[in-house]
C-alpha cells in the first residue's frame, strides 16, 4: 500500500494541498471593525428645537366706534410714524323712512307740538298764580305790622307763595322737556338717509401708536365695522423675540439668562441670544407621529448685534440650541462606542490588533459625544460600533476607509 503511494507522488501532493486548505479555511480570522480614538476636545450639551420670530409688541388696531372704514390704502410692509392717522371711520347713515314710518314721524311731530302749548299754558297759569300769591304776601306785610291780620294767616299766605312759585318753575321745566321732544320727533323725521348724505360728517381718525410697519392687514374695502372689530396691526420689526416651544421635561432643564444659538435662519453665521422667560403653563400638540406632547413656551433675545438679524421678520423660522452645559478640555469618546455591561457602561479598547474589554464611568452625553470620567486615557483606539461578533480578547483588523 505504502508502495503504490509512493509510486504516485501526485496522491501526497493533493492531499497535503488539501490539509493545508482545510487549516487554512478554519484558522480564525481577525475581525474587521471600524475605529476610533479617544480625544480631548470641547463638549457641548444642548436641546435643539425648531422655533419661530415674533415682534415684541404688536398692536391690533380696532375699530373705536361703530360706523363705517374707508378704503385701506395701506399694504403689508408700509411704514408708518406714531399719531399718523391710517384710517377714518364714518357714521353710519340714516335708514330712510318708508311712508308708514315717515306718517308716523309726522305724527309724532304734531303731538310734540301739542304737547309743548299745553306745557306752555301750564306754565303761563302756574306764573299767573305764583305772581298773585307774590302780591298778597305783599300786601299781608304792612298788616301784620299794624296787628291787623294774624301771624297764622300771614303765614299761610307766604306758604302759598312758595307753593306757586315752586309749581311756577316745574311748569317752565315741563316747558324745556316739550320742547327738546318736539325737537327730537322733528330730527326723526328730517334726518333720513337721502338728507343726511349732503351734509358735512364728522369722521373719527384711527392713529398708529408706534413708528413701525403694517404687519397686516384685515380688511380692505369700505364697508361697516362694529366696535371692537380688528382692521390692522401694527408692530417695530426692528424689535423681535424669539419663542421656541420645548417639551416639558426639556423645559424644566432651562433656566432665564441660559445662552442659545440659532441656525439655519437663512445667514451663514450662527446667531447668539439669551433665555429671558420661560411661560409658567404648557399645552398639548400633537407630534407629527399622532403623539400627543405636553410643550412649553420658551422666549428668547437675541443678543448678536442687531445689523446681522435686521433680515428676519415677524413669524421666521430658526433652530435653537440651547447650552445645558460646555466644557473645553473633555476627554470623550463616541457615544456609538459604548455598551452596557455589569450594571455600568464599558467599551473595547484596541490593544495589539486584539479586542479588549474595559469597563468606565461616563459623565455627560449629547448622542453623539460622551464624556469619560475613568477606564481609558486620551490616544487610545477604541471599537465604534462594535457588533455582537466582537468579544474580549478576540483577534480584530482595523477597517481602512
Amino acid at each position: 500500500m505504502l508502495l503504490q503511494i509512493r509510486n504516485h507522488p501526485g496522491i501526497i501532493v493533493s492531499t497535503l494541498l488539501m490539509i493545508a486548505l482545510l487549516v487554512w479555511g478554519f484558522w480564525p480570522k481577525p475581525l474587521l471593525v471600524e475605529s476610533a480614538m479617544a480625544k480631548v476636545a470641547p463638549l457641548t450639551m444642548t436641546i435643539e428645537e425648531e422655533g419661530r420670530t415674533r415682534i415684541i409688541d404688536p398692536y391690533i388696531i380696532s375699530a373705536p366706534v361703530n360706523g363705517v372704514t374707508c378704503r385701506q390704502h395701506l399694504k403689508v410692509g408700509d411704514s408708518v410714524e406714531q399719531g399718523q392717522t391710517l384710517l377714518s371711520i364714518t357714521p353710519l347713515a340714516s335708514q330712510a323712512l318708508d311712508p308708514r314710518s315717515r306718517a308716523q314721524a309726522q305724527a309724532q311731530v304734531s303731538v310734540a307740538k301739542s304737547a309743548l302749548q299745553v306745557a306752555q299754558e301750564k306754565a303761563q297759569a302756574a306764573s299767573v298764580a305764583a305772581q298773585l300769591a307774590n302780591t298778597d304776601l305783599k300786601r299781608y306785610q304792612p298788616l301784620l305790622e299794624k296787628g291787623l291780620i294774624s301771624q297764622g294767616v300771614f303765614d299761610t299766605a307766604s306758604t302759598q307763595a312758595q307753593s306757586l312759585s315752586a309749581t311756577k318753575r316745574s311748569a317752565n321745566f315741563a316747558v324745556e322737556v316739550a320742547r327738546h321732544e318736539l325737537e327730537s320727533a322733528r330730527t326723526t323725521l328730517e334726518y333720513s338717509k337721502e338728507s343726511f348724505a349732503d351734509q358735512s360728517i364728522e369722521r373719527v381718525a384711527v392713529r398708529s401708536p408706534i413708528t413701525g410697519q403694517i404687519l397686516k392687514v384685515e380688511r380692505s374695502c369700505e364697508g361697516p365695522v362694529t366696535t371692537g372689530e380688528a382692521l390692522l396691526e401694527v408692530g417695530d420689526p426692528k424689535s423681535l423675540e424669539i419663542e421656541v416651544d420645548v417639551l416639558s421635561a426639556d423645559a424644566v432643564k432651562i433656566k432665564p439668562g441660559m445662552k442659545v444659538f440659532f441656525d439655519r435662519w437663512g445667514g451663514t453665521l450662527s446667531l447668539d441670544g439669551r433665555v429671558r422667560v420661560i411661560e409658567p403653563i404648557g399645552f398639548t400638540k400633537i407630534s407629527a407621529l399622532g403623539v400627543e406632547e405636553q410643550r412649553v413656551l420658551i422666549i428668547s433675545d437675541f443678543t448678536s448685534p442687531a445689523e446681522q438679524w435686521q433680515r428676519l421678520g415677524d413669524g421666521y423660522r430658526v433652530e435653537a440650541s440651547f447650552v445645558l452645559w460646555h466644557e473645553e478640555d473633555v476627554l470623550q469618546v463616541p457615544a456609538s462606542s459604548l455598551f452596557r455591561y455589569n450594571n455600568g457602561w464599558a467599551l473595547f479598547v484596541i490593544e495589539d490588533n486584539h479586542a479588549k474589554r474595559r469597563k468606565v464611568t461616563i459623565g455627560q452625553r449629547n448622542g453623539l459625544q460622551a464624556q469619560i470620567l475613568q477606564g481609558i486615557t486620551a490616544g487610545e483606539l477604541i471599537i465604534n460600533h462594535p457588533s455582537e461578533a466582537v468579544e474580549d480578547n478576540i483577534s480584530i483588523e482595523q477597517r481602512v476607509e
